[in-house]
């Protein structure tokens, strides 16, 4: 397998869905809690980024086994037939980057208590939930929130934790500052399954995948993106007005042209190869300013 096969097989473009919410929990951490810890905060980064690869390549396995489509879909479509990658060293490659995510997982446990655990374990288990078991969660329509919440909130929650631990108080009101400033991550993280489901329509009914857009249509879909983008900017200025980030986050507004400009193509044409790709740039932007302009704060 070449490096490009596997950096596709785990959707490395994808990760900024995982990597910026925690390092905006680092930024939260060192403006907001005043505290940070080097080595769990590196440990967590490994670990996270092991069992996100892992949680990519079981989605493209899954989709891989549980294919109706066989000529087109499994055959053309899925990296793992079209690349003639074995099922085997996939299977062997996800379950060894979880199990090392786990080893470190458990070991930072032993370092900051059992709050950790449970997060841990439930974050594992919408990961392996997305696409596995008789009703994988990436084909129901509830994939959105759940990839919005586990990766834009939970990464975050986790990375905040870590940090500030023994000192971190588990209130609903600290849970709702820390949900704030990671709500414009979870917007758009949540945005790019929609858009994702949006160009795969089609795809996804001959598949017998009932995402959210079989009920509310693309229609609806392209709506949804936009309220959601509005939503994000709008929970960005609040969380500057309520003291929960710097002023310098106020930042981030000057790429709402850019995100509008985005959007519009989306909305124009719904096509996997050629405008899918602007939700993955909102993400990525988004996101990216976001911590940016958190961090230049500090």
């Amino acid at each position: 397998m070449s490096l490009d096969v596997f950096l596709e097989l785990v959707e490395i473009k994808a990760k900024t869905a995982s990597i910026l919410p925690m390092l905006l929990g680092v930024c939260m951490s060192l403006y907001y809690f005043h505290s940070f810890n080097f080595t769990n905060s590196i440990l967590f980064f490994i670990a996270m980024l092991l069992f996100n690869m892992a949680v990519d390549m079981m989605d493209n396995y899954n989709d891989y086994n549980h294919a109706i489509d066989t000529q087109g879909y499994k055959r053309k479509t899925n990296i793992i037939g079209r690349e003639h990658i074995s099922p085997r060293l996939v299977l062997g490659l996800l379950v060894s980057f979880s199990v090392i995510a786990a080893l470190i997982g458990l070991y930072l446990v032993s370092q900051v208590g059992l709050p950790l655990l449970w997060m841990g374990i439930f974050c594992f288990a919408m990961g392996i939930l997305y696409s596995s078991g008789p009703f994988p969660m990436n084909g129901l329509p509830v994939g959105e929130l759940v990839s919005g919440f586990t990766m834009g909130f939970m990464i975050m929650l986790i990375s905040v934790y870590i940090n500030i631990y023994p000192n971190f108080a588990w209130t609903w009101i600290n849970l709702g500052k820390i949900w704030m400033v990671a709500l414009p991550c979870e917007l758009w993280i949540s945005n790019l399954m929609l858009a994702n489901n949006i160009c795969d329509a089609q795809e996804d009914e001959d598949n017998h995948r009932h995402t959210i857009i079989h009920f509310i249509g693309q229609r609806g879909g392209l709506i949804a993106f936009v309220i959601k983008n509005v939503l994000a900017f709008l929970m960005i200025i609040t969380a500057v007005l309520l003291h929960l980030a710097p002023w310098t986050m106020l930042l981030t507004l000057v790429i709402i042209p850019f995100v509008v400009k985005q959007t519009k193509k989306l909305i124009h044409q719904q096509v996997k190869l050629k405008t899918f790709p602007c939700a993955v740039k909102i993400l990525l932007v988004g996101s990216l300013v976001q911590v940016v302009t958190y961090a230049i704060g500090i």
